[in-house]
């Protein structure tokens, strides 16, 4: 439990670089937004989405995050919570992701962002896991059933800016704004609800798969059509 004197400090040292982290995350959302390879048609990226945590969230997740052994201070607190600005990238088809995912080690390769840390896949699905593993990374099994690839980048290694860039699919969208309204910050008691999460955990992954399939078929008649002409 951080105590009110030092939550008090903590949330003072958020402040004086809000402006910075909120500066970084416009950056980021123009980045995609603008990106040549990612807006011509057909557009790679559908929408993006971003956010700044709320400071009563951030209150509540510094309580969720402390602990006697591992305290969050006014020291660590960029380094203990880096998701203070929020980006959300919403693509059609899985496998548009590889794209998104090349733009965005471009521009690490170029040293405009820095990773915080190595990106991560999270998912259920053991077909997502094997489609991930292909883009060299690492992959973790969520038994809540989330499906998200995250990224935490920073414009320079010691800046204590930085920003959570989250990529998923529409569907997978669905069913995270879904779950997140009723199982997130706390687990639902509602054993109904945790089965209906389940089932459309299930229809969400069938859909994506469909729609890739749906892809696929119009891209190859497409190409067909072409070369016979």
């Amino acid at each position: 439990m951080v105590d009110e004197a030092s939550m008090e400090a903590i949330i003072e040292r958020v402040e004086s670089e809000l402006h910075n982290i909120d500066l970084f995350r416009g950056s980021v959302v123009e980045f995609f937004e603008t990106h040549p390879d990612l807006t011509r048609s057909p557009q790679i990226v559908h929408s993006v989405k971003s956010r700044m945590k709320d400071l009563q969230h951030l209150r509540e997740k510094i309580q969720r995050r402390s602990s006697t052994e591992n305290p969050i201070t006014p020291e660590n607190i960029f380094d203990r919570i880096t998701d203070i600005a929020g980006v959300r990238v919403l693509h059609l088809f899985q496998v548009q992701f590889t794209q998104i995912h090349s733009a965005i080690n471009q521009k690490l390769d170029s040293q405009d962002w820095v990773l915080y840390e190595q990106p991560k896949a999270y998912t259920w699905d053991p077909e997502s896991q094997e489609f991930f593993r292909s883009q060299n990374l690492e992959v973790t099994l969520r038994e809540s059933l989330y499906t998200s690839i995250h990224y935490v980048i920073k414009p320079r290694a010691n800046s204590p800016v930085s920003c959570e860039i989250q990529v998923r699919t529409l569907f997978e969208e669905i069913w995270g704004e879904t779950a997140h309204l009723v199982n997130y910050p706390e687990p639902t008691d509602s054993v109904t609800c945790r089965e209906q999460i389940g089932v459309l955990a299930r229809l969400v992954g069938a859909g994506s798969r469909l729609a890739d399939l749906i892809w696929r078929t119009h891209s190859d008649e497409k190409t067909a059509h072409e070369d016979s002409n």
